[in-house]
């Protein structure tokens, strides 16, 4: 069944730059982001965890990016979670224009799970900042309601 979904993800992903890798519980699927500086370089990972008895799976995003400085310094930065972004860029000489948007690798996936009747799970990371943001919404709210009362008393 999982072999199925793969399959799947591999057929729409041919003649594209995204890579597949199987893993021990699912696979990555990986393109290298197109940077509008030389000095920088950013890889995306789709991470699928699959469970096949319940036809779930959970997507997670990893994002590598290393930048290298004066003098051969460098920094790496890896991000975990869920990202939503999109950038643009040009070839150094101008001709060539380049877009990544961080959504299309989540509909393709999303996509062929549809397709095959699989369900999305939201990552932990993703339920705990869902419930990190409620909990600062509500305190937020409950700060301008007292201070409402206050200067209106």
């Amino acid at each position: 069944m999982s072999d199925t979904l793969y399959a799947r993800v591999r057929a729409a992903t041919a003649d594209t730059s995204y890579r597949l890798r199987r893993t021990g519980r699912g696979f990555d699927m990986t393109v290298d982001v197109p940077q509008a500086g030389r000095n920088t370089t950013q890889v995306h990972t789709y991470r699928v965890e699959l469970h096949p008895r319940e036809k779930t799976f959970t997507m997670t995003d990893v994002i590598r990016t290393q930048e290298r400085g004066a003098f051969g310094t460098s920094s790496h930065t890896v991000e975990r979670g869920r990202a939503r972004y999109r950038t643009w860029g040009r070839s150094l000489d101008g001709s060539e224009r380049t877009s990544f948007s961080s959504a299309d690798g989540h509909r393709l996936i999303r996509g062929a799970a549809q397709e095959l009747g699989w369900e999305e799970l939201r990552p932990a990371s993703e339920k705990t900042a869902l419930i990190a943001g409620a909990i600062g919404g509500l305190i937020a709210l409950g700060t301008l309601i007292a201070c409402a009362v206050v200067f209106l008393l």
